[in-house]
Parts: C-alpha cells; sequence; structure tokens
C-alpha cells in the first residue's frame, strides 16, 4: 500500500471515530499532496509525499514558535497535535550518530574542507538523506565537519 493510500485510509477512519482534528489535519495534508501534483502536473511517489509531510510539519513548528513568542498557547496546542498527526507519515529518523557518520562520509567521499564546500556536502546530503533524518540536523553536522 503506498503511503497516499494509507493517508487516505487514515482519513476514512478519522471519519468514522469522528475525530475531527485529526481528521482536519489529514484533509489538510491530502490537499498539500493534491496541489503540489497538480501544480506540477505529476503523481507523487512516497518519496515526494514524504517531502511534503516534512515541509508542513516545518511551517507547523514555525508557527508554534510564533505563537508561544506571543503568549497564544491555545493555538501553539492546536499546531502541536498537527504536528504529532504528520510525524505518523514520516518514516524512522536516523540518530544523530548516524547522522554525523552519515556527513562524515560524504564530507570525506566529496572531499570537502572548509565552510566554502557546505553547498557541495548539502546538496549531496539533501540527495541522500532527505526523509531519513531533519534536514536542520544535517545543516548542523555539516558545519561542524567542515569546521575541523
Amino acid at each position: 500500500m503506498s503511503l497516499k493510500d494509507q493517508i487516505t485510509e487514515d482519513m476514512k477512519t478519522a471519519m468514522r471515530a469522528k475525530e475531527a482534528d485529526r481528521l482536519s489535519t489529514i484533509r489538510m495534508l491530502l490537499a498539500a499532496i493534491k496541489q503540489r501534483e497538480v501544480d506540477e502536473r505529476i503523481t507523487l511517489d512516497d518519496t515526494a509525499i514524504v517531502g511534503v509531510v516534512d515541509k508542513l510539519i516545518k511551517q507547523r513548528k514555525d508557527s508554534i514558535a510564533a505563537f508561544q513568542s506571543a503568549g497564544r498557547t491555545d493555538l501553539a496546542d492546536k499546531e502541536t497535535a498537527e504536528v504529532a498527526v504528520l510525524q505518523a507519515y514520516l518514516p524512522a529518523r536516523l540518530s544523530a550518530e548516524e547522522v554525523n557518520a552519515a556527513v562524515a562520509a560524504l564530507v570525506a567521499e566529496l572531499g570537502a574542507n572548509g565552510p566554502g564546500d557546505m553547498g557541495k556536502v548539502m546538496g549531496a546530503a539533501k540527495a541522500r538523506l532527505a526523509g531519513k533524518a531533519d534536514m536542520g540536523q544535517v545543516s548542523a553536522a555539516v558545519k561542524a565537519a567542515l569546521s575541523k
């Protein structure tokens, strides 16, 4: 079963269980997937759908930070609940040690040294680790590896 089919089945389950918050989050995810498919005139595979989920989670985390700084805990709690629903559709993430090891291997493979090579390393890291690791964590690992 593809990830898109799983999301659709989860939407039906949430409808039957009358879970309004979960249902609205899943519908928002499906709308984002459909929007990207229509805009680019393609059918998204599981990897691209994980990218959409990652983007939505990042947006939610940015919103949470903004709402908390503004003292709107009610809205921050709603966004946190949405993040929890969306994270169910992400594959298992790499640990910090695994990310550091993968970045170190990439730096050695590309022969990169110094902060000037960050773009080259990040491009390769994004291709290899997209959907498997938080790209913010990967970026920090690349900076650390290139500053040595």
